[in-house]
């Protein structure tokens, strides 16, 4: 069994393709529950964020897994395969293992070292676990992500340098309304991205904090939160009629703020705006841009903004953290596939010593406690000094190319079992 991931981001892919693969709630629970029922398929999660998805599974057979999970995402985008695969990509098992590490560490980022994906990625494994599609192997390795993202961020300052995706488009804006100290700030969602925007604005001193979202009682809690005010929905373009700048990123699956609201709602004397549309599928139409005294800032332009982002020292050191974690984690994978082997191995040596001690005791039944105690611990010996050298062996053996091969060669070699052997890693059912 081996790890497979199948993904689509903003490093191989255009926002505009992005937006056509974009899940709500419920399209991910959808996918990781089609992801889980592939025929080769064995455990599966997905992470979805507003610049990727990517189905992370367990699988038996390779080629059969990439054509039903790339299949999944065409789908989704309801685009030909021609279009879509060209911005699918795939890792597989050692290269799996090593690109979710990347993810979980912020280095996969549009913003890289932003700390927002580390909820992410331990959504993705809470959402599998809730599904009961997410088993052993996944939760060993997301599970192992999530220390690796957390020590990123412990021993470096990778948090303190990186720009999430929030400030990185304030700090991109050209205009006054830039400077959040004193400006008028909505934000438009209440989700995990709206509380960073709503805490980055107002750590940045803004004058007035508004929050706008469909469901009045997530709006109140989190304007509660940080000393905003909520808005009804329905008074959203009140709102933008009085803001200096918006943020939005809700789930909606179209443009909740379009040209004619804004044209509508704005008159000469509101000043200039700035639109900050860091939604999956958009939240705001571009065509708002074409608006005077409007300037659009949106995952587009951000990308554009923060390929050459250089985060310097930092990003080295989290580089550095990640090799050292992808290996170790490798070889402990790798020693424990021989383990059910050399398990196997040492309890056919021990079931050989005792029918053996059995004969001797029908054979020889006077022999004396004191002799046949001794005989005992001579063959047990035996015994072990003869399976030392192969059970080193191949646990050093382990760290290379070709583990698994000498596994099954000692279990050719000894007639080992097959049943005996995988009942090692076999779960108990309660």
């Amino acid at each position: 069994m081996s790890v497979l991931v199948v993904g689509i981001s903003h490093n191989s892919a255009p926002v505009g393709l992005l937006e056509r693969v974009a899940l709500d709630s419920d399209g991910v629970h959808k996918l990781v529950h089609d992801a889980s029922s592939c025929t080769h398929v064995t455990e599966a999660t997905v992470i979805s964020t507003c610049n990727r998805v990517e189905i992370y599974a367990e699988v038996d057979r390779f080629h059969g897994s990439v054509e039903d999970l790339s299949r999944l995402l065409v789908d989704r985008a309801g685009e030909s395969a021609e279009t879509m695969l060209p911005h699918l990509y795939v890792h597989y098992d050692d290269g799996a293992v090593a690109h979710l590490f990347q993810v979980a560490a912020g280095l996969d980022s549009m913003a890289v070292g932003e700390g927002q994906i580390l909820g992410q990625v331990r959504a993705a494994l809470r959402l599998g676990q809730e599904l009961s599609a997410v088993g052993p192997a996944l939760n060993v390795l997301f599970q192992q992500a999530l220390r690796v993202g957390k020590r990123s961020r412990a021993e470096t300052g990778i948090d303190q340098v990186a720009p999430s995706l929030v400030t990185a488009a304030l700090a991109q804006s050209e205009t006054p309304t830039g400077r959040v100290d004193g400006s008028r700030v909505v934000v438009v969602g209440a989700g995990a991205m709206a509380g960073l925007a709503t805490a980055t604005v107002t750590r940045l001193g803004a004058g007035r904090v508004s929050v706008v979202n469909r469901t009045p009682d997530r709006a109140a809690r989190l304007a509660e939160e940080y000393a905003a005010r909520a808005v009804a929905f329905e008074d959203l373009p009140a709102a933008l009629g009085e803001a200096d700048i918006v943020i939005s990123c809700t789930g909606s699956t179209g443009a909740l703020i379009t040209r004619d609201m804004l044209a509508t709602c704005r008159s000469p004397e509101s000043g200039p705006l700035v639109v900050i549309d860091i939604a999956l599928p958009r939240d705001v139409e571009p065509s708002v841009a074409t608006l005077p005294g409007v300037r659009l800032i949106d995952l587009a332009g951000l990308a554009d903004a923060l390929h050459d982002t250089e985060v310097g020292r930092e990003v080295g050191e989290v580089r550095r953290i990640v090799g050292e974690e992808v290996t170790a984690f490798l070889t402990a994978r790798r020693q424990a596939s021989v383990a059910p082997t050399v398990v196997a191995l040492r309890s056919m040596a021990t079931a050989v010593v005792d029918a053996e001690l059995t004969r001797l005791d029908t054979r020889l039944p006077a022999l004396d406690a004191a002799a046949r105690e001794e005989i005992r611990r001579t063959v047990s010996r035996v015994a072990d000094k003869l399976l030392h050298e192969p059970t080193v062996r191949v646990k050093e053996l382990a760290n290379a190319d070709g583990a698994v091969s000498y596994a099954a060669a000692l279990a050719e070699l000894f007639a080992l079992d097959p049943e005996a052997v995988s009942a090692v890693t076999r779960p108990e059912v309660s």
